[in-house]
């Protein structure tokens, strides 16, 4: 999993799982969902990121080995 955050066009981006996307379905105007042939979710991005979420804190818990 992978979380990058871009200031410069305010948009975060979630990657679950690396592979290619078949569709990206917008969830709302703001909001993109990113899944593969199989319909499982890749990635989600949130436009105007720092308004929506608290992109200044992230706590990361329970990893697995």
């Amino acid at each position: 999993m992978k979380v990058s955050y871009f200031r410069d066009t305010d948009t975060l981006y979630i990657e679950f799982r690396a592979g290619d996307i078949a569709e990206s379905k917008d969830l709302d105007e703001n909001t993109i969902l990113d899944v593969d042939a199989k319909g499982n979710v890749c990635a989600i991005t949130f436009e105007h990121a720092s308004q929506r979420t608290d992109v200044s804190h992230l706590v990361v818990e329970g990893i697995a080995a």
